[in-house]
């Protein structure tokens, strides 16, 4: 699944694919706000870390799970 996450004063923004469920990601920001933490961590598929720092969040779009499609789409 893929996430985005916008973070303030950056041109850019931080994209990636992750092995998690959107339940999972929602939950690991959703509770990281909540207790005012300085940062969060999510992993990508590749089993690379990243930092986030909550003070800068902008925003966090997160994808649908991908499926595979087989043949040919009108």
């Amino acid at each position: 699944m893929e996430v985005r996450i916008g973070i303030q004063n950056s041109g850019r923004e931080l994209a990636f694919e992750s092995a998690e469920s959107p339940a999972a990601v929602q939950k690991t920001i959703g509770d990281a706000i909540e207790k005012k933490s300085t940062h969060f961590t999510l992993t990508d598929e590749n089993g690379r870390l990243y930092l986030v720092p909550t003070a800068t969040l902008a925003y966090v779009e997160v994808g649908s799970e991908r499926t595979r499609r087989v043949g040919f789409v009108a």
